[in-house]
């Protein structure tokens, strides 16, 4: 059961981080306008999430998933979160969709953080 959730947690978070991956370098020319983020940050963040995410999913399709794996995921989602709130909270450049854009996928990564750590302990009690 445990390794069942945890690996649909880990597989959703590997879609997601995909998704705005590739969203934020397709939208990369228009990231300044639409959300008040230069490209100089929308290119490097979505060049990092596209292996991120691949590496999540291949964590989560291992015949035996690594709790280091995990672990190191659930540090990086933690944080993407901080430095999310941070970039929210310190730039003065971003648009309201640009600050409802980071709000929104730093709570939902710190959801996928939530459940991977859940997960986790699920694991831990099953081997038990």
């Amino acid at each position: 059961m445990g390794t069942n959730f945890l690996r649909l947690v880990l597989k959703l978070d590997a879609i997601a981080s995909g998704a705005v991956g590739a969203g934020l370098l397709a939208l990369s020319p228009f990231a300044d306008d639409l959300f008040g983020m230069p490209p100089a940050l929308a290119v490097p963040a979505g060049v990092f999430l596209l292996p991120y995410a691949g590496w999540v999913w291949y964590t989560a399709t291992r015949a035996q998933i690594s709790t280091v794996a995990v672990w190191a995921i659930v540090i990086l989602n933690l944080l993407w979160v901080l430095d999310s709130a941070l970039l929210a909270a310190g730039s003065s450049s971003l648009t309201a969709l640009g600050t409802a854009f980071i709000l929104a996928q730093a709570t939902a990564v710190l959801g996928f953080a939530a459940f991977q750590y859940a997960g986790l302990r699920r694991l831990r009690t099953a081997t038990r």
